[in-house]
């Protein structure tokens, strides 16, 4: 990037995780001049932070969802050798995921975006709107060269946090509406470790252990069911268990504290691994996370507040833009974690397109872990796979937009919804899912 102060774009897209990914490569594919501006040094959000954690691309149970999710991880499956394939879960209530090498993948997702020719911005933080009659006329950004301001068509909130959509007036709540979020991770990798023996007993929360570790005083109390998982390659364990409650995700100084707390945990985990549990004992941790990984922090009100009980009835929206049957995967809002199955088996539901737009800002919409949701609902639509396709979404409906010269609120859903059903998207617009080839 230059030095220069005012950049301008069709479409700025604030977030480069999984969301962020699916709504700048959409919306480049179209043809539009699009930026990409994200806060850390990676594209990938969780995907690349968290190595070899299985990845939902396979729901509903069985089916893939199609688009950007199905042409990314087939691409990986098509490297020699593969670097992603579908395997079973362990966990209750989730199906066959897509399990991949993390460095390539994101490599691959930098790939597709300089194919869409996306501008992308890395260590570049969006701070504030700028307001002009129910718009966002730019965004004020920040970067090693100083500040700046992007003046775009539209803005697309994928950050997570929803810091600019909050700013720019989006009524929102925190957590489960009362202030209550899910608990923040810090994740680690094991490597060299002998899977035969450490998936040996049928116990995928290793509950036996972990009791012995939490009784002895060598594992915190929070950790009486251990999330350990195969990673892609072969003798490495993925180690997802070290969870802090009670963290405000929007506070940086909560962060922070939660973040060497979480650290001090995973490394006391990885010693009880290595002294206690079988084919642990030539293992060694790698991979620690550099900060914690933030589930919920801000849900923005959409036009469409989806809820629990509308996803247990399988409602398919007309305007929905992708399928879903993911378990209400709730971390510790409380002092339990939750896998409880939200819809009969075989079934699933489709995420509407209102739920990613404001009421009133014309040029602004939002995907990913913002979406408009209730805490139930969210805890069920919050997969990577729904993250990207809804970004995708986004990207589809900024294209439809700019062509038109339309508020995001006029967008013809359903128009999204044909586009998205032309990209590759299944499960949408009345059409079932047809069985995954992986």
């Amino acid at each position: 990037m230059s030095d220069t102060k005012e950049l301008t774009c069709d479409v700025l897209v604030i977030g480069g995780g999984t969301a962020g990914f699916g709504a700048a490569a959409a919306a480049g594919r179209a043809g539009l001049e699009v930026r990409l501006i994200e806060a850390s040094s990676k594209i990938g959000g969780v995907m690349a932070f968290c190595p070899g954690m299985p990845w939902g691309a396979a729901f509903p149970c069985g089916h893939s969802i199609g688009g950007l999710m199905e042409e990314l991880t087939g691409r990986l499956a098509a490297m020699s050798p593969p670097m992603a394939e579908a395997r079973p879960c362990a966990l209750a209530n989730f199906g066959p995921e897509i399990q991949y090498d993390h460095d390539v993948a994101t490599l691959t997702m930098f790939e597709m975006l300089e194919e869409a020719g996306v501008h992308l911005h890395l260590n570049a933080t969006a701070n504030a709107p700028v307001m002009d009659a129910g718009r966002i006329a730019a965004v004020e950004i920040f970067d090693r060269h100083g500040p700046r301001t992007v003046h775009a068509r539209i803005v697309i909130d994928c950050s997570g946090d929803a810091d600019i959509s909050a700013k720019a007036g989006v009524p929102y709540v925190l957590g489960d509406g009362q202030g209550n979020m899910m608990g923040v991770t810090v994740s680690f990798m094991m490597v060299g470790a002998d899977w035969s023996r450490v998936f040996a007993e049928n116990d995928p929360y290793f509950r036996r252990y972990a009791a012995k570790g939490i009784e002895e005083g060598r594992l915190h109390p929070d950790l009486h069911q251990l999330y350990l998982m195969k990673s892609f390659h072969p003798g490495s364990v993925f180690c997802n268990s070290v969870v802090i409650r009670g963290v405000d995700g929007t506070d940086p100084n909560s962060v922070a504290k939660a973040a060497q707390e979480g650290r001090r945990r995973c490394h006391q985990l990885a010693a009880f691994l290595i002294s206690d549990v079988p084919g642990f004992e030539g293992a060694r941790m790698t991979m620690l996370g550099p900060t914690v990984g933030v589930r919920e922090t801000r849900k923005l009100e959409g036009i469409h507040r989806i809820t629990g009980r509308e996803l247990a009835a399988a409602m398919k929206f007309p305007d929905g833009i992708v399928a879903c049957d993911n378990p209400i995967d709730d971390v510790m809002r409380g002092d339990e974690m939750t896998h409880d199955a939200i819809v009969d088996e075989g079934s699933y539901y489709t995420i509407p397109f209102r739920a990613l737009l404001p009421k009133d800002v014309e040029n602004l919409m939002f995907a990913g872990r913002i979406v408009s949701a209730d805490g139930t609902a969210f805890a069920s639509v919050r997969g990577m796979p729904q993250c990207m396709t809804m970004g995708q979404a986004t990207g589809v409906a900024a294209a439809i937009a700019c062509r038109d010269g339309l508020a995001v609120q006029q967008v013809d859903p359903l128009e999204v919804v044909a586009t998205l059903q032309a990209q590759g998207v299944k499960g949408i617009g009345g059409a079932s899912l047809a069985p995954a080839s992986a």
